[in-house]
């Protein structure tokens, strides 16, 4: 990763470029005036790109951005940003049935009344960084109603959550780990511990215990991704370098809450895994993480989005901060640089979505939720510095 670092433009004080150059412009485009919820996409020109929908996941994550910017900057426009995704969400998105619609159209009716378990994590996940910011304890309120409403509605006899309200397949990892980190904001929230755990700790460590028994592969420590109803792996499925280390990230900080030194294995499974079959290691390409490989670590995608960058800057931050791992610790600034080297425009705080292998920039897209991966990602190198 260093053969690239000197190259780079990150800026010098992450903290103030996230407090006065991309929060600050992702509230201005997210957050419209006069217009319902947030916008969700950006043209690959960075313009807005109306789309004629509105989505619970992008409503959450971003309620997180900007409940995460206010924790950042006071001063700034995150909590209002925040609060207006809270109204959206709770007067348009909840089903007054129980849980919340997976999208609306524009002008706030249902088009998919589904509840989707990913977009619930982010709601959680969303709302206690609310609460943090805000100190709203209806946040905590509708936290926990959401999450009975997971345990009552989404339950599976064979363990953990089904993808949906209507059983969809395959079933996934993904949503499982970010329930995970919902669990652990709203359980530091609600004042839980390791010494007085609660039941977000216990929510929290149901979901280890089956990350534990179904989603490790006993051959090479990985990560299993995908999974038919009763959790039995699917041959030939991809998996994913950025799940990976997002798990790292997720364990550690688990460990960190409740003294369960039992997932320090498994973290270190994943994290030798995709080190070293998940980054790209060829000479003249960009040493960056790909999209997707399969059970053996062979390159399935050569691709690479933003995303699992971020997980890596979180993985790196993790391992130094939690094991005093001076090895990702030197990784974290030469990743760091790597972003804004290839994704990032330190002027705007916009980001390319996906580049192709050698680092040209891909056409796509650019779904504004990304931004929840741009500044945990961030936000954890400067706390952690700090």
């Amino acid at each position: 990763m260093s053969d690239y670092s000197s190259l780079a433009a990150a800026p010098r004080d992450l903290r103030q470029w996230l407090n006065q150059i991309a929060l600050p412009s992702f509230a201005k485009i997210a957050h419209r005036p006069g217009e319902e919820g947030y916008v969700e996409f950006l043209t690959p020109t960075f313009a807005v790109d109306p789309k004629p929908r509105k989505s619970t996941l992008s409503t959450g994550r971003l309620i997180y951005c900007f409940s995460h910017a206010a924790v950042l900057d006071p001063k700034g426009p995150g909590l209002a940003a925040a609060r207006h995704g809270v109204d959206y969400l709770l007067q348009r998105c909840a089903n007054p049935e129980g849980g919340f619609y997976r999208s609306l159209n524009a002008d706030g009716t249902p088009l998919d009344a589904r509840a989707d378990l990913g977009d619930l994590g982010f709601v959680l996940f969303g709302l206690g960084w609310y609460h943090r910011a805000s100190g709203d304890a209806q946040a905590l309120r509708v936290a926990e109603t959401t999450m009975r409403f997971i345990e009552t509605r989404l339950a599976s006899p064979a363990g953990g959550f089904a993808e949906d309200s209507l059983g969809s397949l395959p079933r996934r990892q993904n949503p499982h780990m970010h329930l995970l980190e919902a669990c652990h904001i709203l359980a530091e929230e609600s004042g839980e511990s390791a010494a007085t755990p609660g039941p977000w700790l216990r929510r929290a460590a149901s979901l280890v215990a089956l990350l534990r028994q179904k989603f490790v592969d006993p051959t090479n420590g990985s990560l299993i991704e995908q999974f038919d109803a009763n959790w039995a792996p699917i041959a030939g499925a991809g998996r994913e370098p950025g799940s990976h280390f997002e798990w790292v990230w997720a364990l550690l900080h688990h460990r960190r809450l409740t003294g369960d030194d039992s997932v320090l294995p498994i973290a270190e499974g994943f994290y030798r895994f995709v080190l070293a079959h998940g980054i790209d290691q060829e000479n003249g390409m960009p040493p960056l993480a790909f999209d997707a490989i399969d059970g053996s670590g062979q390159v399935l995608s050569q691709t690479k989005l933003m995303w699992p960058q971020t997980e890596a800057i979180k993985a790196f931050v993790a391992r130094a901060e939690f094991l005093g791992d001076k090895d990702a610790e030197a990784k974290v600034d030469a990743m760091v640089n790597l972003l804004f080297r290839y994704y990032v425009d330190p002027e705007t705080g916009f980001f390319c979505n996906q580049l192709e292998r050698d680092g040209r920039k891909r056409p796509v897209e650019m779904p504004v939720r990304v931004l929840y991966h741009l500044e945990l990602a961030l936000a954890e190198v400067v706390r952690w510095r700090a």
